[in-house]
């Protein structure tokens, strides 16, 4: 096995000698923009690691791991258009550089090549792999639209949202590490035992997202912290405040989420005081918890040797405590 280092070199290698077309600039600039922006690149990663740990061709297993990269910045480039985001891993959006329009056609073109990379793999498990991935394309499509909902509901419950980031993050994460496994020759059994622990793997990643996005370092962090607060968005920590507020800090949370003129200076940090208040970052950081334990136990079904178990082991553990 490789250090989690390496095999993020390894995708990110294969990311810069992608070849885009010289024409038309107007379509392939943005793609390659985005994709020079860097990111954790933890999707194609566990892709590798998948593969290695299982005793695979970790080389067969790179331009799939590339796809699915390529796949998972198309979802940002049109997310980032619809939550109209400014700045993404500290640099100007595609839409904001550029425009909605060429941030909508670039997407899809990196659809369209996120699918030719993933289908580059033995012929005999192509069916498994193309059902894989287009499985869990629509399931993300489902969490977004879940998330679209969200916004105009003010009774969303925190198992609701839990299936949301399920459907619209984790699923990926579960992908990414089936699809290793199924490149090296995992049983079915092996690779369902990994892809569950890339589920709750995923679950804890957003959950700790969510926490950043209120405590984190901006510099660290690449986006601008408060960013959820300031668009009222449906997060663990504000669907927990409004089942928790009462009384004056009711009063309070509600002005704020009513206030479409507040300013950030002023609203990031009351909502921010208010969540510590009512206890919202601890019970955050308790499901994080969860989740954590639950993707260790989920990995211990994978029956891995003992040096790949121990990898898997490092990188569920460290998200705990990340900063970024």
């Amino acid at each position: 096995m490789l250090t989690l280092e390496e095999y993020i070199k390894m995708a990110n290698d294969e990311i810069n000698a992608i070849a885009y077309p010289s024409a038309p600039s107007g379509l392939y600039s943005p793609i390659a923009y985005t994709m020079q922006l860097g990111g954790k690149r933890l999707r194609p990663a566990l892709v590798l690691m998948a593969c290695d740990a299982f005793g695979g061709n970790v080389e067969r297993a790179l331009r799939p791991a590339v796809g699915l990269e390529l796949f998972h910045n198309f979802t940002l480039l049109h997310d980032d258009v619809m939550d109209n985001a400014d700045v993404r891993r500290g640099m100007p959006t595609v839409h904001k550089r550029w425009n909605a329009n060429t941030a909508i056609l670039s997407g899809d073109a990196m659809l369209s090549m996120s699918a030719q990379y993933i289908g580059q793999v033995d012929p005999n498990i192509l069916p498994r792999v193309n059902e894989l991935f287009h499985r869990t394309a629509m399931e993300i499509y489902e969490g977004q639209q879940y998330d679209m909902d969200f916004e105009v509901r003010n009774n969303v419950t925190i198992n609701e949202y839990i299936e949301m980031i399920r459907l619209k993050t984790s699923v990926l994460i579960g992908c990414a590490c089936k699809l290793g496994a199924i490149i090296a020759g995992a049983s079915a059994e092996k690779a369902q035992a990994l892809y569950d622990m890339g589920l709750s793997l995923g679950l804890a990643f957003q959950l700790q997202d969510d926490v950043l996005d209120v405590w984190g370092d901006e510099a660290s962090f690449g986006k601008e912290i408060g960013g959820d607060i300031m668009n009222n968005k449906k997060t663990y920590l504000l669907i927990g405040a409004m089942q928790r507020a009462q009384g004056d800090d009711a009063i309070e949370l509600r002005r704020w989420l009513n206030d479409s003129y507040a300013i950030r200076d002023k609203k990031v940090p009351a909502v921010r005081a208010l969540y510590e208040r009512l206890g919202v970052r601890q019970a955050a950081n308790a499901a994080i918890e969860h989740y954590n334990a639950l993707a260790l136990e989920s990995l211990s079904k994978a029956d891995l040797p003992k040096e790949a178990h121990s990898a898997f082991e490092r990188f569920i553990n460290g998200l705990v405590g990340r900063v970024k």
